[in-house]
């Protein structure tokens, strides 16, 4: 006997009344997104995996109708801080709904996002976790920012309203400072940011030599897709990366795995770019302050030297006084002893003074005018070896560092001499 046989309407009709009776309630639901399509109505493609192997088990097509999904999407980002994407754990509340002719869907009335923000948080433990098991995290705090950090390597997208203000900040900076920054174009939202950050960072790699730091920016505020910068893979290419690394992805809720691997984190391009004129701001605080203490040294050693040198030329004058004083001495003992010796002999011997008489005291006289004369001749050195004496007659003594002038090749353009007269002391500098 033939069967009655339906048609493919009736049959779905008949599917859907199934379902509708059997399944009349909303069931929350829980997992992956594999796909996002936002088209007024939101069209989300659900999967679940198996834990081991990772392989699908379950799929399934959901739905949120326009009027639903202005509110779902808004409660969602603002609670989670980015918008639904594939790869997300969700916890949807849906209903089970059957169309003759576009088949079977769940039709979403709700998502949890506390659910997300605790796998994402789990996920991001789990990615730290294996970060400090490899010993990888806490390498970028131990890289020092150079003291001269002016060439920047800045990985951002190129049309992005973040990379223009981080080099407005710089070029307009209040000191002067001239900083050199090189775009390395990067997708900084969705699914790409991963592959093209980390590519961005080879390119750079390429050219180390050429940077002193990398900064990573991207405008947007907390609805901004952040899920590319919290992956594993990009947290150890940073983590190894040999240069410090200055993030400012413009996430102000929560800091990100990228955040918590990098040298330096700050919240917006501004910033990054306004600790960057900072840094360079104290080093050169500390440059000039260098400069004043090396100076005052210079004018404390160069006034040290310049009071010896007046306590050596007062010197000069009490030296030659005492000099002559000691010659005149000396000679004065050299005539007494020979007059003391002279008597003795006379007396001892006075037979032969009286017969040679004439010529002792011709002898003695000639001896005594030759001592006289090199009195005299020791005299006139003295007084002609006297520096006041050549200073009053017009002569000057020109020192440069406390030390006579000898050569002019000695001197360069901006040295300071001292020219020394007899009344005083001029000081003058070389042009």
């Amino acid at each position: 006997m033939k069967q009655h046989s339906l048609t493919l309407y009736e049959l779905n009709e008949l599917v859907r009344e199934t379902i509708e009776v059997s399944m009349p309630d909303e069931y929350w639901v829980e997992a992956e997104l594999s796909d996002v399509n936002d088209r007024g109505h939101c069209y989300m493609e659900l999967i679940q995996k198996d834990e081991s192997s990772k392989t699908p088990i379950a799929k399934a097509r959901a739905i949120c109708w326009k009027t639903r999904w202005q509110y779902v999407r808004s409660h969602f980002e603002s609670v989670t801080g980015q918008p639904l994407h594939a790869g997300l754990k969700v916890l949807l509340k849906v209903k089970a709904t059957f169309h003759e002719a576009f088949g079977f869907s769940y039709n979403i009335s709700d998502i949890d996002p506390t659910f997300t923000l605790g796998d994402m948080a789990r996920r991001r433990q789990e990615i730290i976790r294996q970060l400090q098991e490899e010993g990888v995290f806490d390498l970028q705090k131990e890289l020092v920012i150079p003291l001269f950090a002016q060439r920047i390597a800045v990985i951002s997208s190129e049309t992005a309203a973040g990379y223009g203000d981080f080099c407005s900040q710089l070029d307009n900076n209040e000191y002067g400072f001239v900083f050199h920054p090189t775009l390395f174009p990067a997708v900084m939202q969705g699914e790409q940011v991963e592959q093209s950050v980390i590519s961005a960072l080879n390119a750079i790699n390429e050219r180390v030599e050429d940077y002193d730091v990398v900064v990573i920016i991207r405008g947007g505020g907390a609805t901004a897709d952040m899920s590319g910068f919290d992956t594993l893979s990009l947290a150890e290419n940073v983590a190894n990366f040999p240069l410090p690394i200055i993030t400012g992805i413009g996430h102000e809720r929560d800091e990100s795995v990228l955040d918590m691997i990098s040298n330096t984190r700050v919240k917006t391009p501004t910033a990054a770019a306004a600790f960057l004129i900072d840094h360079l701001a104290r080093v050169y605080a500390r440059i000039t302050g260098a400069q004043d203490v090396l100076l005052d040294l210079v004018s404390r050693r160069m006034e040290h030297k310049r009071m010896r040198l007046s306590h050596l030329a007062e010197k000069i004058p009490a030296l030659f006084r005492l000099f002559r004083m000691r010659q005149e001495s000396r000679l004065d003992i050299l005539m007494r002893n020979f007059v003391s010796k002279a008597q003795g002999k006379l007396e001892s011997q006075g037979w032969r003074i009286s017969a040679r008489e004439v010529s002792v005291s011709t002898l003695v006289g000639r001896l005594l005018e030759k001592r006289r004369q090199q009195i005299i001749l020791l005299e006139e050195k003295l007084r002609l070896m006297d520096p006041r004496l050549m200073l009053r007659r017009g002569y000057s003594i020109t020192l440069y560092n406390g030390r006579p002038v000898k050569d002019v090749k000695c001197l360069s353009s901006g040295d300071e001499i001292e020219t020394r007269v007899a009344n005083g002391m001029i000081k003058s500098i070389i042009k």
